[in-house]
């Protein structure tokens, strides 16, 4: 496993919630919205697993809605235990990007 996708793999579930925050959403939609926000290479695959694993720890709930397009669509939205889930993984992400933003700077090793 590649150091990228050990740092990402533990950020993932973090912003899987935060979308869901925003708006209920089904699974290729937050497949979408990633890659809109600059992670192109989160595969469907690996937000299926994902997903289940946020069902069975109840911070997210599925409900399936009608769709125009075709079958109909399990839209996921947060639980109130999902809300304290995003708030908790905002508080200990804010506590790891400054001081490593900080140390990258002060570094000089910019990409």
């Amino acid at each position: 496993m590649t150091l990228r996708s050990q740092l990402f793999k533990g950020i993932l579930e973090g912003c899987i919630l935060s979308i869901i925050d925003q708006q209920p959403t089904y699974g290729y939609e937050l497949s979408v919205r990633l890659q809109d926000f600059g992670l192109a290479d989160v595969s469907e695959g690996s937000i299926y697993p994902i997903l289940l694993r946020l069902q069975k720890e109840k911070l997210i709930e599925g409900v399936m809605h009608k769709s125009e397009y075709g079958p109909k669509r399990k839209y996921y939205h947060l639980t109130p235990e999902g809300k304290q889930a995003l708030l908790e993984f905002i508080r200990h992400w804010e506590t790891i990007k400054q001081p490593v933003d900080r140390i990258i700077e002060k570094g000089g090793n910019k990409v």
